[in-house]
């Protein structure tokens, strides 16, 4: 059998977006009732931001995808798939909003179409739309964006869903390039607990429907937590060891050891257990950036995080690092990408 040389997928350019209005930690205390510094230093929320009545999921992928495509030095008809990966709640429900971010872009030349797996959603895209580069050489410029604004969900007065009052908007876009040996995407892992399944669920709303933003659609509901002792029992007792085995196989898969990684991109979580996973895989917090002044915007971390550890100088050129999320269903997901 003749073995296929596969080429190298490289991150060609990255963007993300971000609504001007913000709502601080304190606020959101004051909405809640919890005491301020359980929601600056424990919850580890400084402050989200607020969708506008212009900040659609769509307007906002389409504004991160933007900027990853000038970074590339790409026009949009350079695309040849558009792929969505961020939260379900959009500009309408039972719809395409891969094809109409396509529209907005002007990527006429490509396809569309859409993938979830909720806030562990980033490095699964990223898999899945390497491998469909290595195969397909027909793919050769692969945009994926994503975007969030289930902070207009959350019932801040259910104390259930108090490990969502981090939830923030905003958009995030990657450039795959096909044959690009920089910015490589290596190897990817992937770990699901269905028994957590039905942990988080939207329930319709109760009497407040007017409460959600017109701009979007006819969908109404807020996020709720139904078995919340066995939830908070089961993430406690596999959560961490399920982050590590995560990361640690996308690097070995990659070829590398875990000593190797010099940056770790996470989903927003409460600040000690963000230390905790840091200290399991041998990481400090100056290897890494911890977004406490944009809280948790879905599969719109990972590249936020990696926007910021290149501004702030913690990702240099010829490092590994790892992008890593979880998301309710229950999975964890982690992507090795060896930077410059």
């Amino acid at each position: 059998m003749t073995l296929i040389e596969l080429p190298p997928i490289g991150i060609a350019g990255i963007g993300t977006y971000l609504p001007a209005r913000v709502m601080t930690g304190a606020e959101i205390a004051a909405r809640t009732g919890l005491p301020e510094f359980v929601v600056l230093e424990k919850m580890g929320i400084r402050q989200v931001h607020l969708a506008g009545p212009d900040d659609t999921i769509t307007a906002m992928a389409c504004r991160a995808g933007e900027r990853a495509l000038a970074q590339a030095k790409l026009a949009p008809q350079d695309t040849d798939l558009v792929v969505y990966h961020g939260s379900e709640y959009k500009d309408h429900i039972v719809w395409s909003a891969a094809s109409k971010i396509q529209n907005l872009l002007g990527a006429t030349n490509a396809y569309a179409f859409e993938m979830y797996a909720l806030c562990a959603g980033a490095p699964i895209a990223f898999q899945a739309a390497c491998n469909m580069m290595r195969l397909d050489r027909r793919l050769e410029n692969v945009l994926l964006v994503s975007a969030s604004r289930e902070n207009d969900l959350i019932d801040f007065g259910n104390m259930r869903t108090r490990f969502m009052f981090n939830f923030g908007a905003g958009g995030g876009a990657m450039i795959f390039r096909r044959g690009l040996e920089r910015n490589l995407v290596l190897e990817s892992a992937v770990r699901t607990d269905g028994s957590l399944a039905d942990t988080v669920v939207m329930t319709p709303a109760e009497g407040d429907p007017a409460l959600l933003p017109p701009e979007m659609g006819t969908l109404h509901g807020r996020l709720d937590v139904r078995h919340a002792e066995y939830m908070a029992e089961r993430l406690g007792a596999v959560s961490l060891d399920r982050f590590v085995e995560v990361i640690s196989e996308a690097v070995q898969l990659s070829g590398r050891d875990l000593r190797d990684v010099r940056f770790l991109g996470i989903t927003h979580m409460k600040n000690s257990f963000y230390r905790e996973i840091l200290s399991a895989i041998g990481l400090t917090p100056e290897q890494s950036v911890y977004l406490d002044h944009f809280g948790h915007i879905q599969s719109v971390d990972q590249v936020l995080a990696l926007e910021l550890g290149l501004a702030q100088g913690r990702v240099r050129d010829g490092d590994l690092i790892v992008l890593a999320g979880a998301g309710t269903g229950y999975t964890w997901s982690a992507t090795a990408i060896r930077w410059g």
